[in-house]
C-alpha cells in the first residue's frame, strides 16, 4: 500500500492511500483541499501509479532485506 501524508503542527491534515484511490482530509482545510484534489484526474491517477512506480519496484529488495536480518 502506498501512502502519502501531508502534516502541519505535527498533526495530519490530508492523506492519498492508495487502497482507498483518493485523498482523504482530516481536518477542516485538509477536507477542503482532498475534495479539490480528488477533483483532478491527472493528480489522482499519478498518485495511484506511485504504488507502482515506488513500491511493487522495491518490494524484492525490501524482502530480501528484511530475510536477511532474521
Amino acid at each position: 500500500e502506498y501512502i502519502r501524508s501531508y502534516y502541519f503542527n505535527k498533526m495530519e491534515v490530508i492523506r492519498f492511500s492508495s487502497s482507498v484511490g483518493k485523498y482523504v482530509g482530516f481536518t477542516e482545510l485538509g477536507v477542503k483541499n482532498a475534495e479539490a484534489w480528488n477533483n483532478n484526474p491527472s493528480d489522482l491517477s499519478n498518485m495511484r501509479a506511485q504504488k507502482e512506480t515506488y513500491c511493487q519496484h522495491n518490494i524484492q529488495n525490501w524482502y530480501t532485506a528484511a530475510l536477511t536480518k532474521s
